[in-house]
C-alpha cells in the first residue's frame, strides 16, 4: 500500500469494508419486509413504496460515479462517513413519515445518495489500493463476502425488529446500527493523493479512457445484465412461488438462502479470479445464471425447487462483483478506481431499474412471469458472450501513467 494513502494495514482496512458493507447492503436488502406494514399504516398503494425503491436505485446509480471520483481524491472513509449521514437521514424519513412525498424522498433520495457513499465502488476501491495485485481478487472476494453475511443476517433480523418494535420502531433502530459505519470508515480513511509526478491520468482523462476502451464497454454491459437478473428475482420470486401455490415463508426462505450460499460464492470467485482470467469466469457465471434460472421457470416448481434455486443462485449472485470490479483495477489501475468502479455499477442499476419495473409490466400484460423469465435467459446467455473477448491487459495511457 501507498504510505500516501493509508497508514492502516490491509487486513484491518479488509474487516472494516467487509463490515461496512455488511450494514450498509444488509439494511438495504431487508426493504422488502417493509412494503406491506408502510402501505397499510399510510392507506397507500403499493405503486408508492415501489416507485420509492425504482428511484432509490436509480439515484443511487447516478450518483455514484460522482462519489467515486470524489473517494479517489479525498480519500474513501471521508465519503462513507458523508454517505452514513444521509443513509441514517433517510432511515428516519422513512420511520417517521409525513406522506407519501416525503417518504418517496427519504427511501428514494436520500438513502439513494446514502448507498452510493457507503457500497461497492468506494469500499471495493479502498480495498483494491490497499492490497497487492497478486492479492487482489481474493481480498474483494472476501470483502463481498461481509456484504453476503449481512444480507443473510438482516432479513432474520429485520423481520423480528418489525414484530417487536413494530415497522417504525425497526426502523428507527437500523438507523442506529447504520450509525456504526462511521467509526468502522477510519482505517479507510486515506488521504488525499499526492500530486502528480508525472504521467499521471486525471479524472477527465481516465473516464474518457475507460468510455471509449471496448473492453470496459463489455464489461458494463455485463454488469447491466447482472443488475437486471438479481432485482427481478429479488423483488418478483416471492410473489412468484406465491402465484405457484407455495407459502410467502417459502419465498422468504429461498431469499435467505441466496444471501447465505453468496458467502462460499463471492470467496471463491476472488479466490479463482486470482488464478484464471476473470472475464472468463464472468461468462462461466452468466451461463450457469442462465441454466438455474431456466430449470427453476420452466420446470415443476416444488418447495424442494424453490429451495434448490435459492442455493444455486446464491453461489452465483454477487459473484460477479469481485471478479468485474478486478477487471477494471487491471485494465486501468487502482488511481480511478472509485470513479470508474462506479461507471461500472451505473451500468448495473440501470438493469437493475429495468428488471424490477419490465417484470411487473411483462406480468401485468401477460397474466404471468414467463416472459421476463424468458428476457432473464437471453440476457444471461447475452452476457456470456460479452465477456469472453474482454482481455486483462492494461489500457496504454493507464500503463503509462503506472
Amino acid at each position: 500500500m501507498s504510505p500516501s494513502r493509508s497508514g492502516h494495514s490491509p487486513l484491518a482496512i479488509l474487516i472494516c469494508a467487509s463490515a461496512i458493507l455488511a450494514i450498509s447492503l444488509g439494511v438495504r436488502h431487508s426493504f422488502g419486509l417493509f412494503l406491506q406494514p408502510v402501505t397499510e399504516a399510510g392507506g397507500w398503494s403499493r405503486e408508492s413504496f415501489g416507485l420509492a425503491i425504482a428511484l432509490q436505485n436509480l439515484v443511487w446509480g447516478l450518483s455514484q460515479p460522482f462519489a467515486g471520483m470524489l473517494a479517489d481524491r479525498i480519500g474513501a472513509g471521508r465519503m462513507i462517513i458523508a454517505g452514513t449521514a444521509l443513509y441514517v437521514v433517510g432511515l428516519l424519513v422513512m420511520a417517521l413519515p409525513q406522506g407519501e412525498t416525503a417518504f418517496i424522498l427519504g427511501t428514494g433520495l436520500l438513502v439513494g445518495l446514502g448507498l452510493s457513499g457507503t457500497t461497492y465502488p468506494l469500499v471495493l476501491g479502498a480495498v483494491t489500493r490497499a492490497t497487492s495485485p497478486e492479492k487482489r481478487s481474493l481480498a474483494l472476494g472476501l470483502a463481498m463476502g461481509g456484504a453476503a453475511f449481512g444480507q443473510f443476517v438482516m432479513l432474520p433480523g429485520a423481520l423480528g425488529g418489525i414484530g417487536l418494535l413494530g415497522w417504525s420502531g425497526a426502523l428507527m433502530a437500523m438507523a442506529v446500527l447504520t450509525l456504526a459505519m462511521a467509526p468502522l470508515a477510519v482505517p479507510l480513511m486515506e488521504t488525499a493523493h499526492a500530486p502528480s509526478q508525472g504521467a499521471e491520468m486525471s479524472a477527465g482523462q481516465a473516464i474518457r479512457l475507460a468510455l471509449g476502451h471496448r473492453g470496459f464497454q463489455l464489461l458494463a454491459l455485463g454488469f447491466f445484465v447482472c443488475g437486471f437478473q438479481v432485482v427481478f428475482i429479488a423483488t418478483h420470486v416471492p410473489a412468484f412461488l406465491s402465484d405457484k401455490g407455495l407459502t410467502a415463508g417459502i419465498g422468504s426462505t429461498v431469499l435467505a438462502l441466496i444471501g447465505l450460499l453468496n458467502i462460499p460464492g463471492t470467496y471463491y470467485a476472488g479466490l479463482w479470479g486470482a488464478k484464471w482470467r476473470k472475464p472468463m469466469l464472468l461468462s462461466w457465471l452468466y451461463v450457469i445464471r442462465a441454466v438455474v434460472i431456466a430449470a427453476f421457470a420452466f420446470l415443476p416448481v416444488s418447495e424442494a425447487s424453490a429451495y434448490a434455486f435459492g442455493a444455486a443462485m446464491g453461489l452465483v449472485w454477487l459473484s460477479t462483483v469481485p471478479l468485474t470490479n478486478g477487471t477494471v483495477a487491471a485494465l486501468f489501475g487502482v488511481r480511478n478506481m472509485s470513479m470508474l468502479g462506479g461507471v461500472v455499477f451505473l451500468a448495473h442499476q440501470l438493469g437493475a431499474f429495468l428488471g424490477g419495473w419490465l417484470g411487473g409490466v411483462l406480468y401485468d400484460r401477460l397474466g404471468s412471469y414467463d416472459g421476463a423469465w424468458i428476457v432473464a435467459i437471453g440476457l444471461s446467455l447475452l452476457a456470456a458472450l460479452l465477456n469472453l473477448p474482454i482481455r486483462e491487459e492494461t489500457a496504454e495511457p493507464a500503463r503509462a501513467a503506472a
